[in-house]
């Protein structure tokens, strides 16, 4: 299913000078839970272990931007972020890099959030995929490394978030963090 779904939602056009990539996870918990968290593009710092504050500009609609602040260790500050798509029926959430202190140029990516079945209960595939350019000085194959292990970071992040929101929450709503 995991290819299929790839197939559907995560077909970026890459450029010649661009890389892309789709990674998953499995989450041990149910798709509303996940969902409630990967939508709120008000809130990124709830599963994101990078992002210190988000403040909105706009209501959480498509179009609406916000301003993220990174915690240091990395090599940025602030990342200005528009909502490209956000379907509540379809599970289907993307973003465009607008701005900010950093090298994701022409950065976008999709996030679908799929219901399926892991050992006998309710569970959750996440797909993430991304296109960004390649900054002068870098290859395809180290820019994709980098994006690729913070997107990791932050999908390994929101399994742990859910899976303990689920052991803990028979609500699943995203207010109990």
């Amino acid at each position: 299913m995991e290819s299929q779904y790839i197939l559907k939602h995560h077909g970026h056009e890459v450029g010649e000078n661009q890389c892309s990539s789709a990674l998953t996870i499995h989450i041990n918990a149910p798709v509303d839970l996940v969902w409630s968290l990967v939508r709120r593009f008000d809130q990124p710092q709830k599963y994101k272990p990078f992002v210190s504050r988000c403040t909105m500009m706009g209501d959480l609609k498509v179009g609406s931007v916000r301003e993220v602040n990174v915690k240091s260790g990395l090599p940025a500050t602030t990342s200005t972020e528009r909502l490209e798509l956000l379907d509540d029926e379809e599970h289907i959430f993307g973003i465009r890099i607008v701005g900010g202190d950093h090298r994701l140029k022409n950065y976008s990516s999709i996030i679908t959030v799929h219901p399926e079945i892991i050992g006998g209960r309710l569970g959750t595939l996440v797909i993430e995929s991304f296109v960004v350019d390649v900054p002068e000085g870098n290859t395809k194959d180290e820019t994709a490394y980098f994006v690729k292990a913070l997107i990791t970071c932050n999908l390994k992040s929101l399994a742990d978030v859910c899976e303990r929101m689920a052991m803990h929450n028979t609500s699943g709503s995203v207010n109990a963090i």
